[in-house]
């Protein structure tokens, strides 16, 4: 077992969660607030998120920081292979020769081999692709572990994470569960936590958002009983069930207000406009000293925009499946 760290002078950025636990902000492009890591400090030390490229060099001085060498990090685990959360995957091997890297299946390739992945998030995000994320390096193939439906992670002393595939946010989507303490480490599938508003909002973006797989999740999340929620954006929760069904109530709001809207123009921007006048326009605002930077990232990443485009992504294709079902229906009668 590692020695114990002294929490008293650890730097801002690094929060003790008990234990072993320590939440690290990942600093996107420079950004405090945005992305939250996990170092679980045990007998197999282990990192959940790593976020962006940029982000490589400050876990490394986080991990320094409490206490461990980069050769005692056992494990390295990614909820999913979106760039603000897997972008450094590549570094952060590099970092820590003897980690092992895992992830779900569906995301695994894209690991070893990001060309694709960086090519589609180019045609996203275009010119701000490198401010907000930077280039994903590729991490060699023999280091990373996929896992499917569920997988274990050994994070010594009998304690392990156990991994849970929980699709909508993204086809390559998975929660955590720390068989320890009960921590649940949601990712994005809940949505975007901010913890100085308390306000909770989905995260759908194109183009794997799925209503239906969401749902599917959250029941899952709420059917695990766990005693915490850790959200890669941002932060541990405590109230564990209350915060499952806010997760729902918004996404479900979300969702009939673009279909509303969708149905009667279908014009992305009328959705979007209309989303940002119903629902977000109940969402406190940010306190002032938070970071504009902070600020704008947070609504780039999961504002009304990227949101309303993930949700009329997946209208549409509901509405060609339902239309192609009919068709072949009446090709049979």
């Amino acid at each position: 077992m590692h020695d114990d760290v002294d929490v008293s002078g650890l730097p801002e950025g690094i929060t003790p969660l008990g234990d072993d636990i320590f939440a690290i902000d990942t600093m996107l492009a420079g950004y405090p607030g945005i992305v939250s890591s996990y170092l679980i400090r045990s007998e197999r030390p282990c990192i959940v998120e790593v976020g962006t490229s940029t982000s490589a060099r400050v876990l490394h001085e986080a991990v320094t920081r409490l206490g461990l060498a980069p050769e005692d990090l056992a494990t390295i685990v990614v909820t999913h292979i979106h760039l603000d959360h897997a972008g450094g995957t590549g570094d952060m091997a590099a970092l820590f020769p003897n980690a092992e890297i895992v992830v779900h299946e569906r995301g695994a390739r894209h690991l070893a081999d990001p060309s694709r992945l960086m090519h589609s998030a180019a045609m996203v995000w275009g010119d701000r692709l490198d401010t907000l994320f930077g280039r994903m390096s590729p991490t060699e193939g023999t280091r990373i572990r996929a896992v499917a439906g569920t997988g274990e992670i050994d994070l010594g002393g009998g304690r392990k994470l156990v991994t849970h595939h929980a699709p909508g946010h993204a086809k390559h989507h998975m929660g955590l569960v720390d068989t320890l303490t009960g921590d649940l480490y949601v990712g994005d599938a809940l949505g975007v936590y901010k913890p100085l508003t308390g306000d909770l909002s989905p995260a759908t973006p194109p183009p794997d958002f799925d209503m239906e797989a969401c749902l599917r999740t959250l029941r899952l999340f709420g059917d695990i009983g766990a005693r915490r929620l850790m959200f890669s954006h941002f932060g541990a929760v405590t109230s564990v069930s209350e915060t499952i069904d806010r997760a729902e109530a918004e996404l479900r709001l979300w969702v009939e207000t673009v279909r509303e809207s969708h149905g009667s123009t279908g014009d992305l921007d009328h959705a979007i406009a209309m989303v940002r006048d119903k629902v977000v326009s109940r969402y406190k605002p940010l306190p002032p000293e938070v970071s504009p930077g902070t600020a704008e990232i947070l609504d780039t990443l999961s504002g009304a925009e990227t949101n309303v485009s993930g949700i009329v992504h997946w209208l549409d294709r509901l509405a060609q499946e339902q239309a192609e079902a009919r068709r072949a229906e009446e090709e049979r009668a």
